[in-house]
């Protein structure tokens, strides 16, 4: 059941159209041989005390020269950061080889795929005062692959550096910035795990303007409550969760349901019959249904990710009775939709304008209170 479930996982966390491509025609098992690194496991030496005080461990920061969050699509005027909040964002998975268990900071190709994700997901946050993104020694796509304990602790260690970062990133803010907190894949799996241990029941659960843990599951029974934040029900709530998965019709989600719900949740209960927290992006709260007429543009990017336009209308979007959104027949985004019409990839993307209108609304909400 735990090699079922973290195959299920890997479906989650596909990024790119070879290992779409190994899914589609020669199925998992092959991809694992492919994608599991072969060399014994070594266990992460922790980073410096100092690591995230320098810049190079920041793909964005205050003080660094280029911002990819700070990218603009095709259709959208650049504006100055006005958003007066901090967004702590942490990328998905960029590092696909199978030469380690856990990605090396220097290599070059996972560096700027990450800065392609971020370019076309963090921009949604791109107005806001500030905006930190760490590197961090993430587990890679193969750790995802395998039922041995090589992949849980790979997944451990790239945890560590996520809170060693987090930790960094806390020291840098005034007592009272209003702070954002975001992530998507791999790296909502972290978010959720970062607010059970550093938000939740303390005192900075009063400054998160909003969590938006994208693409990743949030069994509302068996994970919320452990989070410390409740959802957000309203496009004017904060201090609140937003999550979605984002699935065309027919969505083919049953498998991953039912794998999914064999592990126990973060607050420690079953996720067997859970429902998962289902933000509507198109209103803002839980639930409901919103036409393609309510979606203000959707970002279609290049097959690299290195240029983007927004394609007004685009999809609408309903949560059904499991928590899964569901947008109608699919758009054509681009060729990184998973099986079984699985558009975790494009989770940001489809909603991308309206997401960034959601931002603002919420920081300006925050500011009220």
């Amino acid at each position: 059941m735990a090699r079922k479930f973290l195959y299920i996982v890997a479906a989650l966390i596909v990024l790119v159209i070879a290992v779409l491509l190994a899914l589609r025609l020669f199925g998992l098992q092959l991809s694992r041989l492919a994608l599991v690194p072969g060399e014994p496991f070594a266990a992460l030496a922790p980073l410096p005390a100092d690591a995230y005080a320098h810049n190079d461990m920041w793909i964005a920061r205050p003080g660094k020269a280029e911002n990819p969050a700070r990218w603009t699509p095709a259709g959208i005027t650049p504006e100055p950061a006005r958003i007066n909040a901090t967004v702590f964002f942490i990328h998905p998975t960029s590092y696909l080889a199978r030469a380690h268990w856990n990605a090396p900071l220097n290599d070059a190709e996972a560096n700027d795929r990450a800065i392609k994700f971020v370019r076309a997901q963090a921009s949604v946050f791109g107005n806001a005062k500030d905006i930190w993104i760490p590197r961090y020694r993430q587990a890679t796509l193969g750790a995802f692959l395998t039922d041995k304990p090589e992949g849980q602790r790979a997944l451990e260690g790239a945890y560590r550096d996520v809170l060693a970062a987090f930790d960094a990133f806390m020291a840098n803010q005034d007592s009272d910035t209003p702070i954002i907190l975001a992530a998507h894949s791999q790296g909502s799996m972290h978010l959720a795990r970062l607010l059970k241990d550093r938000i939740a029941g303390k005192p900075i659960a009063s400054r998160i303007v909003a969590a938006y843990v994208i693409g990743w599951p949030v069994p509302v029974t068996a994970d919320l409550p452990a989070l410390g934040l409740p959802p957000c029900e309203g496009p004017d709530q904060t201090g609140c969760i937003l999550s979605w998965q984002s699935y065309a019709e027919p969505a083919g989600y049953a498998d991953t349901m039912d794998l999914f719900e064999a592990i126990p949740g973060l607050a420690g209960k079953s996720r067997r019959g859970d429902r998962y927290l289902c933000t509507n992006p198109l209103t803002g709260g839980m639930g409901g249904s919103a036409p393609a007429s309510a979606n203000r543009g959707m970002l279609k990017s290049s097959a690299d990710f290195s240029q983007g336009e927004i394609v007004q209308g685009g999809a609408p979007a309903r949560c059904d009775d499991k928590g899964f959104l569901l947008i109608g027949p699919g758009p054509d985004l681009g060729p990184y939709v998973l099986p079984n019409n699985n558009y975790h990839m494009y989770d940001y993307s489809l909603f991308w304008a309206t997401m960034r209108a959601d931002v603002a609304r919420r920081v300006e909400a925050f500011g009220k209170k």
